[in-house]
């Protein structure tokens, strides 16, 4: 049996992947996969900005809120699940919709997954906050240890350029001897992409009133639940944006309104770094600049109808 090509949406936090990818799946008899690190979460439905139960019930979804916050869910992890739900989706006849801002799920998934051993997060934050403070600094010390990664990765590609010296610290060997990917899920003909790039400006302001929203339908309430289970600081849910302000705030350390100007801070900083990895990791993707549902619907519809044919 002939399957429709899967449909794969990255794009910045609050930039619409939600209502767009419910459009499609109404559109084109498609189900939804979730390929978002913080929303696979159970303990986080407000602050990971998670669909909602009205949302849920309008499309089929799947990976959402299925993983407690102790675990440390990973890469791999999310790829194996993801396949087992692309496969028995297909078998069904529909057509997979994967949905998320974390790019390195869907570079997995259509370029193979690096056998790159994981970083602890104490070694992620103190590198990643060495690469925001200089990343000319950062880059020459990469140079240093990893010529090969360093010709390959821009100072301004601050995703790609944290990442090999993470592993490199946690390591002590280049990223580039681990970098041989295992083959791809999706192959060539079996999926198209397509990256959402709304007005930077515009977004920000999203953001900002996205959070005010969490407030007022209970993030504050669900942080201080998560906070009172004494997880390990370094957990992947522990660094959703939002939480690391919240656990300062409820350890009196800072004021509620230092805790909620950091979570929008943090926030506004990852959909930076999430317009870099579109640029230089899915050059090839359809870019969507339009915020319009219906428009960024005709887009992808059109262009998924082409590449459908032409299989």
């Amino acid at each position: 049996m002939r399957t429709a090509p899967a449909i794969l949406i990255h794009g910045p936090t609050a930039s619409g992947k939600t209502d767009l990818s419910i459009a499609l799946a109404k559109e084109l008899d498609g189900e939804i996969i979730n390929a978002d690190a913080m929303q696979v979460y159970k303990d986080l439905s407000v602050l990971s900005a998670r669909p909602s139960a009205e949302e849920i019930a309008q499309a089929p979804h799947h990976m959402f809120g299925h993983v407690d916050g102790a675990e440390r869910y990973s890469t791999g992890l999310w790829l194996k699940d993801a396949c087992a739900q692309i496969e028995d989706i297909r078998r069904r006849g529909k057509v997979p919709i994967l949905a998320g801002g974390t790019g390195l799920y869907l570079s997995a998934l259509v370029h193979g997954l690096s056998k790159v051993p994981d970083v602890p997060e104490e070694i992620k934050r103190e590198v990643l906050a060495k690469v925001e403070a200089d990343r000319a600094a950062a880059h020459a010390e990469l140079a240093r240890v990893d010529a090969d990664a360093a010709a390959r990765i821009k100072p301004l590609d601050i995703q790609r350029l944290t990442r090999a010296l993470e592993v490199y610290y946690h390591t002590g060997k280049p990223i580039t001897s681990f970098q041989t990917p295992e083959p791809a899920f999706l192959k060539q003909n079996e999926w198209v992409g397509f990256a959402l790039t709304p007005i930077r400006k515009e977004l920000y302001a999203r953001i900002e009133a996205r959070f005010d929203r969490m407030l007022e339908t209970g993030a504050p309430d669900e942080a201080r639940i998560l906070f009172e289970r004494k997880l390990p600081a370094d957990l992947p849910i522990m660094r959703a944006h939002g939480m690391p302000g919240f656990c300062e705030f409820f350890e009196e350390k800072v004021s509620l309104e230092e805790a909620i100007e950091r979570g929008k801070r943090d926030t506004r900083r990852y959909a930076k770094r999430q317009f870099t990895w579109i640029a230089h990791q899915f050059p090839t993707w359809t870019r969507i600049p339009s915020k319009c549902v219906e428009v960024r619907k005709k887009v992808i519809c059109s262009i998924h109808h082409a590449i459908d044919a032409a299989n």
